[in-house]
């Protein structure tokens, strides 16, 4: 297998620290990333697509994929939210 067989493939900018970008990679594992090895204007949240192209690995931002994951991520957070406690509280 090389890396043609596996792209293009898809990361998730989970989050940035610094010079270093905390990234969940296609088969769910997170890694640590040079912020330099990313997209200019990066931001947490991003999916980034990784595509070879004449034998140079090109990354960039994927903006519907990126519209896609915010929007999956506000449904989950409704359906987290749409049933509120149960009980009372004693104070």
């Amino acid at each position: 297998m090389t890396l043609d067989d596996l792209l293009p493939a898809f990361v998730t900018v989970d989050g940035l620290d610094g010079r270093v970008a905390r990234v969940h990679l296609p088969d769910g594992a997170v890694a640590v990333w040079s912020l330099a090895s990313l997209p200019r204007g990066v931001r947490e949240g991003d999916v980034v697509r990784l595509t070879v192209t004449a034998g140079d690995l090109d990354v960039e931002i994927d903006p519907a994929r990126t519209r896609e994951g915010q929007a999956d991520a506000l449904r989950a957070r409704g359906a987290r939210n749409a049933t509120g406690p149960t009980g009372g509280v004693d104070l």
